[in-house]
């Protein structure tokens, strides 16, 4: 059994929500997950409670758009000798696209 924990609003976390997923939709939320910043747990909630996925820039989420770029990268070098383009590499693309937008707007805004 887990610990209990309190949230930000001093709200007991103690109940547990489990569900499987495919290892495709696995690894793209590991890298929905390590874009965000957030913890798993975190990412989970607002995503399901429909709540704002706000990234905040720091050296773990610079690393891993450094990788997830690099990722991609090699993913259209195969693309453009021949190979199709998959739906999970779209949406890894839409995703890294929106953060960086944000970042944008954020250094924009300072």
């Amino acid at each position: 059994m887990s610990a209990k924990n309190l949230d930000n609003h001093n709200r007991w976390r103690n109940k547990t929500v489990a569900f499987r997923v495919s290892p495709e939709e696995d690894e793209q939320l590991e890298i929905a997950v390590r874009l965000s910043g957030l913890t798993k747990q975190d990412y989970i909630t607002r995503r399901l409670l429909n709540r704002d996925i706000v990234v905040q820039g720091n050296p773990r989420v610079y690393k891993a758009l450094r990788d997830q770029l690099a990722a991609v990268l090699g993913e259209l070098r195969r693309v453009r000798d021949g190979d199709s383009v998959d739906g999970e590499l779209l949406d890894t693309i839409n995703l890294i696209a929106k953060i960086m937008e944000g970042m944008k707007e954020d250094t924009n805004g300072r």
